[in-house]
């Protein structure tokens, strides 16, 4: 942008130069060759003056003195020629030069002749003056003079220059203006742009000053304050939500699974028996739901520490806490990865959160006889989780929704889920610098893959960063949408 506004400047002054100094180098031409025109003009009539009685008395007398003195003094060739355009005197340098005798045709029919009309620097020739000599109204002859116009292009020249180094400076001084107001103009606009970034690396308190440019940009960098100091509010108020409902809620629901852990030696039948545990399955379900809401803020705030996970030990951990399930649905549940750790550099809970609902989306979609593979491996220079499965896949237009919060494939809205598993595993995915991708599966199902960055040197792993609480049936975290 500054350049193209420094170059606009630059165009509009380098037209407005040459504008102004094209008429001027030209009249500075015109009058330099006007005046030496005029004075060899005066100089050939008072030559005229004196040619008189030696054409009609055939005799030179003070005429051939005067060309000769006028010739050695100015060097200028000087002749007169009578109406045959016979030389009668004439100076030693006297030589015939273009356009003499275009000039003598005009003299000898009685009016002065001159040229060229501006001698330009790149144009060769002398200055070419002829006047008539007249005797009672007769024409009886004509001095012509010859000026050599070295003197007057050099100093058409010097004008010139003289005026082109005006221009340039006058060049140079509307860069350095264009510099300073392109800057002046486009500074709120850089800070505006840096003020951007830095907010969206997550310094929320970065502001714009609105006291530089012109006044529509303060505007502007006001305008962006009060709509970040509104952003910042809101998304503080959020947090301070999810913080304050997490912990209003957290104490009612241990107060309620005491509760409920109290009523277990009273019931003595079998259904009665199920029933209870089904309760306290739900609290158990319902601490991990408020375990991932805070996790999730955290994450999308970007202030979590990372820490080196051993992906293999947690991904052995995930499974085995949801191999019961799968038993339970018929589906084969299993993890292939090699006998060594693995490490990956992540946020806290990142690869049990994100293996929870992949695990989860696989075990509930693949159906009875079904597949669920887990693998861990070192690829593309990071750790990488993949969860395959056999179940009914997803579309390319279901692929593109699937991390949308609250989002669920038509055909499964009667399928149990809220639809913020994958959304959930996404942002502690990205937290963690990594990636989600899914593609399907060979010959039918879905390959879910999470890539992790590899830590930059060895470090003692974190431990498995298991989610809080025992692992449920139904998890709180699971995602709606048909993922196999």
């Amino acid at each position: 942008m500054r350049r193209r506004l420094v170059i606009s400047y630059l165009l509009l002054m380098v037209l407005v130069v040459v504008a102004l100094g094209t008429p001027l180098a030209v009249t500075l031409t015109t009058r330099e060759t006007d005046r030496v025109r005029a004075d060899r003009l005066a100089d050939a009539t008072r030559f005229a003056s004196l040619a008189g009685p030696a054409l009609r008395d055939g005799v030179p007398g003070p005429l051939d003195h005067e060309l000769g003195s006028y010739d050695e003094l100015y060097g200028i060739g000087a002749a007169v020629v009578d109406r045959d355009r016979r030389e009668v005197v004439a100076s030693a340098s006297w030589r015939p030069a273009p356009g003499t005798r275009a000039a003598l045709d005009v003299a000898l029919s009685g009016q002065q002749a001159s040229g060229p009309d501006s001698v330009w620097p790149w144009v060769d020739g002398p200055i070419v003056v002829a006047v008539p000599i007249n005797d009672g109204g007769e024409v009886l002859g004509a001095v012509v003079t010859a000026t050599p116009a070295d003197g007057v292009r050099r100093t058409v020249a010097t004008w010139w220059t003289l005026v082109a180094a005006l221009g340039l400076l006058a060049v140079l001084a509307c860069v350095l203006t264009a510099f300073g107001l392109a800057g002046w103009v486009l500074r709120p606009v850089t800070e505006l742009d840096a003020v951007t970034h830095e907010i969206a690396e997550g310094d929320r308190g970065a502001r714009v000053q609105h006291r530089l440019g012109p006044p529509e940009l303060r505007r502007l960098a006001k305008s962006f304050n009060h709509m970040a100091d509104v952003v910042s509010d809101v998304m503080d108020r959020q947090r301070a939500f999810v913080a304050h409902a997490s912990h209003q809620l957290r104490n009612p629901l241990t107060a309620l699974r005491l509760r409920v852990e109290e009523l277990g030696p009273s019931v003595t039948d079998e259904q009665g028996r199920a029933e209870h545990r089904l309760a306290l399955e739900e609290t158990d379900r319902l601490a991990l739901l408020l375990d991932a809401l805070l996790t999730l803020a955290r994450a999308e705030r970007r202030e979590n520490q990372r820490v080196t996970v051993d992906a293999t030990a947690a991904a052995e951990s995930r499974v085995a806490a949801w191999e019961p399930l799968a038993r339970h649905r018929s589906v084969s549940l299993r993890l292939a990865a090699g006998p060594g750790p693995v490490y990956a550099r992540t946020v806290p809970t990142a690869i049990d959160q994100a293996l929870d609902a992949l695990i989860d989306n696989a075990v509930k979609f693949s159906g009875a006889g079904g597949e669920v593979t887990v693998t861990v491996a070192a690829r593309d220079g990071g750790t990488t989780l993949e969860v395959r499965d056999t179940g009914p896949g997803m579309t390319r237009s279901q692929l593109g929704r699937a991390t949308e919060r609250f989002w669920r494939a038509p055909e499964v809205q009667n399928v149990d889920g809220a639809g913020l598993g994958l959304t959930i595993a996404a942002v502690l995915v990205d937290a963690s610098d990594g990636r989600l991708t899914m593609h399907p599966n060979s010959p039918r199902g879905l390959v879910a893959a999470l890539w992790f960055p590899q830590p930059a040197e060895p470090a003692e792993p974190a431990g498995p960063d298991s989610a809080a609480g025992p692992p449920a049936p139904t998890d709180p975290a699971s995602s709606a949408p048909a993922v196999a």
